[in-house]
């Protein structure tokens, strides 16, 4: 058995859904532009979609990923990542945020959207609509 040695151990992957039955993971270096079908040491079902996962590789071989645990402590900013060409779903336990620069989209569990930035400008083909039980202005 002729194994890879560049691949450098456990791989850390991302189950992103089943197919007919087998996991779908991504990882680094991953050989196709999608996920791929792989074999797994441990029991997944469809709560674990999005999770970060440990994979070794059946004769060294990146098109015959094993999956051999969940991460059960992914980082924070790596908490749910779904990705399956057409829908991102990102999803967390507590809070959302995107930041660049002075511009930030916070959510927070309880429903509360911050959206705060320098400028803020909104455009719409048809109605521009403002919804609420109350609105302030300034």
């Amino acid at each position: 058995m002729k194994v890879d040695q560049s691949l450098g151990g456990v791989i850390i992957g991302m189950l992103m859904g089943f197919k007919e039955g087998k996991p779908q993971v991504v990882f680094p270096e991953n050989p196709a532009a999608h996920a791929i079908d792989a074999r797994a040491l441990a029991r997944l079902g469809p709560d674990d979609v999005g999770s970060q996962v440990a994979l070794l590789f059946e004769d060294g071989r990146r098109d015959r990923p094993l999956i051999i645990g969940r991460i059960l402590h992914p980082e924070p900013t790596s908490k749910s990542v779904v990705r399956d060409g057409e829908l991102v779903s990102i999803v967390a336990n507590e809070r959302i945020e995107l930041r660049v620069g002075k511009a930030a989209i916070i959510m927070e569990k309880d429903g509360h959207i911050t959206i705060r930035g320098s400028e803020l400008v909104t455009h719409a083909s048809g109605s521009n609509r403002i919804r609420g039980a109350s609105i302030d202005l300034n």
